[in-house]
């Protein structure tokens, strides 16, 4: 029998962040092979290798991963589940789109749960967790130097949000951060991309840190939720600068 991960083995992970996620609903690291493929597929999405609104093609993918079409079938009911893409009736499978409505509900409902995450983890007093958040931070102040980081700082702060999420001791709530992960994912990649914006995250983030090694409660919490409306905010302009240049 495999053992059950920890929460800072979880985050140490190499896996591609749709595997990362999926993983996150289980306890011993094992994906059925339509999720493996809807892993590689998501990565590429999420990557921007596969752009908003581009088709999917089932014999396509079937021939690439050696299968029939039934896992990849399934691997597409995944995907669509994750909110990265849309299946059509008689017109097949897209990447999902990404709008600034889409946005707004989803980093409205994200920050309230990141919040209350944010508050069972300070009330829990966990060494584990501030040890985890210890080697995050230090990681995205690395990150936040480079003047591209290839979408690393992002997929870190998922990552971290994932671990926080599943270390709140609540797991109805961990399921439902998790849930939205990861087309918080491809949003977050905009509004991280630049060198400022990133550095301002980060000191977020330390000042967070700061908070909870002092027991700060309320000051964890709302700098929790300062952070997620931040992007969320940043987001929607990235898409509207995009949107107004290509009118």
């Amino acid at each position: 029998m495999k053992p059950v991960e920890s929460p800072a083995d979880h985050l140490a992970r190499g896996d591609g962040a749709v595997a990362f996620r999926l993983f996150a609903d289980q306890d011993t690291p094992t994906l059925t092979v339509p999720e493996q493929i809807a892993a590689a597929i998501g990565d590429r999405i999420v990557a921007g290798y596969l752009a908003p609104g581009s088709r999917i093609v089932e014999q396509d993918l079937a021939a690439e991963f050696a299968v029939s079409r039934g896992p990849i079938r399934e691997a597409l009911r995944i995907l669509e589940r994750e909110g990265l893409a849309t299946i059509l009736a008689r017109r097949g499978t897209v990447v999902t789109e990404l709008t600034t409505d889409e946005v707004r509900e989803i980093f409205e409902v994200r920050a309230a749960l990141i919040e209350t995450a944010a508050r069972k983890i300070a009330e829990s007093n966990s060494r584990d967790y501030l040890s985890i958040l210890d080697t995050g931070v230090e990681r995205l102040a690395e990150l936040a130097q480079l003047e591209d980081d290839h979408g690393q700082y992002a997929e870190t702060v998922y990552r971290l949000s994932i671990v926080t999420a599943r270390m709140s001791g609540n797991k109805r709530l961990a399921r439902m951060i998790t849930a939205l992960s990861l087309q918080t994912l491809r949003y977050s990649k905009l509004a991280l991309a630049s060198r400022a914006r990133r550095q301002r995250s980060v000191r977020l983030w330390k000042a967070a840190h700061a908070a909870l090694k002092r027991g700060d409660s309320a000051t964890f919490m709302a700098l929790a939720r300062q952070r997620v409306e931040e992007s969320g905010a940043e987001a929607i302009r990235h898409l509207k600068l995009v949107q107004e240049a290509g009118a």
